[in-house]
Order: C-alpha cells, then sequence, then structure tokens
C-alpha cells in the first residue's frame, strides 16, 4: 500500500478555491451581507480576500480560454495562510520592460499589444516542431489554478492565483530528443506596440530570451500560464502565454512567449548577458546570496506603503525547497546562482 505524505505546499480538497468565486465577482457580492461572502473563501484565504477577488476586472477573453475555463481543475499547488495580492496591485505594479522601466508603465502602455491571434513556434531538438496558433498549441492541455508566491529579484514579492498547465505536459506532446538538455523561450518582438523596445533603453538586446534546465522545466511546479486571478492575462503580465516558476527569481518567467526551443546547450539569457555578476542563469530565490547591491534575505510583500512596509524573511527556493532542492544536489548555489 502506498503512502502520500502532504508537503508544505499542497493543497486539500477543503483548501480549493470555488470555482465561483473566480468565474463571476457576483458570485462573492451576491448575498445580504458580507458575511456571507467570508464564509465562502477557502481556509487559505484571509477574510479581505473577498474584496480583492471582487475587484477582478473583466477581461476580453478568447473563445477557446472560455471554454477551458468552466473545466479547470481549481486545485493542485496553493500557498497557506498567506492573502493573495489584490489583483489591482498585481496588475499595476510590474517589471515588462517592452513596455516601460517604470512599474506602471505596462498597465499604462500594454493596451496596444494584439494578442489575436498569436502564434507559438516549437522547435530546436524537438521529435514534433511547428508553429502552432495558440487556440491550437493549447488544445491538448488541461488548464489549473495554481496559487503561487512571485519573488523579485529587487526584493518585493506578491501572491498570484495563475491558470495554466505543466511545462511536462507540453514536453510529454512535442518529444525532446536525447541531445535536448535546456528549454529557451524566447518573447515577442514588436517595436510598434511595445515603446520599450524603440526606446534609448538600449541595455537589452531584443528579443528578451530566458532559459530552464530541461530536469527544471520538467518539475510539477513549472507551469506556462494563460491566466490569473479566474481570467486570462492581463497584457502587462505577459499575455497572452508566459513562463511561471516560482522557485525562482521573477526574471526568470518570460512573458508573451513566441517561441520555445529545446536545445543543447545552456541558453544566453537577457539579464545574464546585460550583467552576469548580478543576475545568473539559475536565478533560484536564496536568502543568503545577496544581490550586489542589495540584501536579498527578506522581502517586501504588497501591497505595503511607508506606514506598512510589510517586509518579512525570504525563504529559501521561495518555501517550494521540498519539492525543488533535490534538482540542485551537490551544486554550489553561491557559484550558480
Amino acid at each position: 500500500m502506498l503512502f502520500k505524505f502532504p508537503k508544505s505546499s499542497d493543497c486539500n480538497e477543503s483548501e480549493v478555491t470555488p470555482e465561483s468565486l473566480y468565474l463571476s465577482r457576483r458570485s462573492l457580492l451576491s448575498g445580504a451581507v458580507a458575511g456571507m461572502a467570508f464564509a465562502s473563501l477557502p481556509r487559505w484565504a484571509a477574510a479581505q480576500d473577498a474584496s480583492r477577488y471582487a475587484d477582478v476586472e473583466p477581461g476580453q477573453a478568447p473563445g477557446w480560454f472560455s471554454d477551458k475555463l468552466s473545466t479547470t481543475r481549481w486545485q493542485a499547488v496553493t500557498v497557506r495562510d498567506e492573502a493573495i495580492t489584490p489583483f489591482k496591485d498585481a496588475t499595476h505594479y510590474n517589471n515588462f520592460y517592452e513596455f516601460g522601466t517604470d512599474k506602471g508603465d505596462p498597465a499604462v502602455n500594454a493596451g496596444a499589444l494584439k494578442t489575436q491571434p498569436w502564434s507559438v513556434v516549437v522547435d530546436g531538438e524537438v521529435a514534433k516542431p511547428g508553429r502552432y496558433a495558440l487556440e491550437d498549441f493549447m488544445k491538448p492541455y488541461s488548464l489549473e489554478e495554481r496559487i503561487y508566491r512571485l519573488r523579485c529579484v529587487e526584493a518585493w514579492s506578491m501572491v498570484i492565483p495563475w491558470i495554466g498547465f505543466p511545462i511536462s505536459a507540453l514536453l510529454k506532446q512535442v518529444e525532446p530528443t536525447s541531445s535536448a538538455k535546456f528549454i529557451r523561450f524566447e518573447t515577442l518582438q514588436d517595436p510598434k506596440s511595445m515603446p520599450g523596445q524603440r526606446s534609448g533603453f538600449a541595455l537589452i538586446d531584443w528579443p528578451y530570451v530566458e532559459g530552464l534546465r530541461l530536469d527544471e522545466a520538467m518539475n510539477p511546479l513549472a507551469i506556462l500560464a494563460v491566466g490569473m486571478y479566474g481570467r486570462e492575462l492581463p497584457n502587462q503580465n505577459g499575455a497572452p502565454l508566459r513562463l511561471v516558476v516560482p522557485w525562482k527569481y521573477g526574471f526568470k518567467s518570460v512573458k508573451s512567449i513566441v517561441r520555445i526551443s529545446l536545445v543543447s546547450e545552456q541558453p544566453k539569457t537577457t539579464w545574464q548577458s546585460i550583467a552576469s555578476n548580478e543576475y545568473g542563469f539559475y536565478a533560484n530565490v536564496n536568502p543568503t546570496v545577496d544581490h550586489p547591491r542589495w540584501t536579498q534575505a527578506r522581502e517586501r510583500r504588497l501591497p505595503s506603503s511607508l506606514f506598512s512596509p510589510n517586509v518579512r524573511e525570504t525563504q529559501m527556493f521561495n518555501g517550494y525547497s521540498d519539492e525543488v532542492a533535490s534538482l540542485y544536489s551537490g551544486m554550489d548555489l553561491r557559484k550558480n546562482y
């Protein structure tokens, strides 16, 4: 007989967010008193999460997303005893340099990005390469909700409910060859709709590139996200397809993906190319390895303010050590930062 012992990040059925909580803000507002909404929250959520979910802005979801949303598995990995970041903070405080360098620039400028139609190229060391319309790319996969911590290398953090599917499912579909050792991800290059790509911020050689080791991508925590907060991804959060690897700093989670390549050599990633002494390939959240210009031992959880900074201790691998520490067994994580 097999016995399964839960990990610290596992979600129990009693803690699963009700589907109706996401599908309509009315599901939170219906009821005569606010207490009824609070009572409908899952056990992991704080009482104030009722108002946070109620404020999720409706989006213009494509048909394939709406169809899949109704069959989404509202379970899998969650974060215990930590309130979800308000939708407005998660969508108006972003690093997405394609739309500008200020945290508010993506929300202001990303509306010009056209995400329909969208295609994704899968190539390199795979048995089944191809260019796929996004709706065809998504057909084989079931969507899941994953509530993850997001830790930026700049020492701020959020808790976000993503909607996506494991990268391992994609790899099974495209069949990597024996030569495949890494995955290279590439974002859209479109200066017409992405003002940051035509600005004077010339440090970045567009397009933005990120990568994972193949076994990292196969880890069950690593997902490709197409939604958040029960709706499709807003443009400023990486619509229509982005990477989410919650044990790594946020810059690893490349947005608006147009190419996924299986390669034999470690890809040279964007920030590694710009400043390899500050932004390594692995970029695992590690409170014992400081950034050259600031400590990584603590983080500022949003929302925060001058009078309520909301500072907390950073956890190794962002709190996902049980799931991912074995990937780096025997490695010097100071050298391989």
